[in-house]
């Protein structure tokens, strides 16, 4: 007589709101939980540490302005123990807290007030980007800069590069298409999906990509500005001028999600 299978559904991914102000943790952990995310609650920074430190969250959604530590603070004490993506919740129309929420590696940002359906997309979206199957092939080379998308590590003279996701995607956009002028418009849609967004976000993440591989991030070589334009990435001197050919990579590794 055969044994019946069981179907055991996956566990939920585990989400840690970070958030002082108990209506809008509410909230969010609220949709998140309708969402079938696992959803824990801190309203400070040192109770935010404490908890990821117990139980390692999938994704933190994390408020900028917090009593006890701000969120830069939190950010950087729960990633010592590995990386984890950050959704970092900010106020509307403050440019100067959503720069330092993406210079301190927050992978996406939301402004306050914010649709709580846009937050869970977010969310999504960012933990799509996490997970995603790596995209297969060789490694991505010029000069001394290694990248490889499966493993989704990044070297440069043989040291290991510290990225966040979209730093990650965003250089393995450029090293597909060397030489190439690209739009930030191009890149925000073609690099993370998004077919609208604050365009500042892609000038963030150009800035804390060139202070990781520039040797003079003042004076790019690699990652030059065309103005009025966009961005090119030009390849090391003595490196192949077509990365994508050298790799085996198709010409179109952008992102759809994200």
């Amino acid at each position: 007589m055969g044994t019946a299978s069981v179907s055991v559904p996956p566990p939920r991914r585990r989400v840690l709101v970070v958030d002082d102000d108990p209506t809008v943790a509410e909230v969010v952990a609220s949709y998140l939980d309708r969402a079938g995310f696992a959803v824990d609650r801190a309203a400070d920074g040192p109770a935010a540490v404490a908890r990821a430190a117990a139980a390692r969250p999938d994704l933190v959604v994390l408020d900028l302005m917090l009593p006890g530590m701000d969120g830069l603070e939190v950010c950087r004490a729960i990633r010592q123990d590995g990386p984890v993506p950050v959704v970092m919740l900010t106020a509307r129309g403050d440019e100067d807290d959503r720069i330092l929420g993406l210079e301190v590696g927050a992978d996406d940002y939301v402004t306050k007030p914010f649709s709580p359906r846009e937050l869970v997309l977010r969310v999504e979206s960012v933990l799509r980007r996490a997970s995603a199957l790596p995209a297969r092939g060789p490694w991505l080379r010029s000069g001394t800069l290694a990248l490889d998308p499966a493993a989704r590590r990044a070297l440069r003279d043989g040291v290991e590069l510290q990225l966040t996701i979209r730093e990650f995607d965003l250089l393995a956009f450029f090293l597909r298409h060397p030489g190439r002028v690209l739009g930030r418009e191009e890149l925000m849609r073609r690099v993370w999906g998004w077919e609208f967004g604050d365009l500042s976000t892609v000038t963030v993440h150009v800035r804390r990509l060139r202070e990781k591989v520039e040797d003079d991030p003042a004076r790019p070589r690699l990652i030059s500005t065309v103005w009025g334009v966009g961005y090119r990435f030009d390849p090391e001197p003595g490196a192949d001028a077509d990365a994508g050919e050298t790799t085996g990579v198709a010409a179109d590794g952008g992102g759809t999600d994200g």
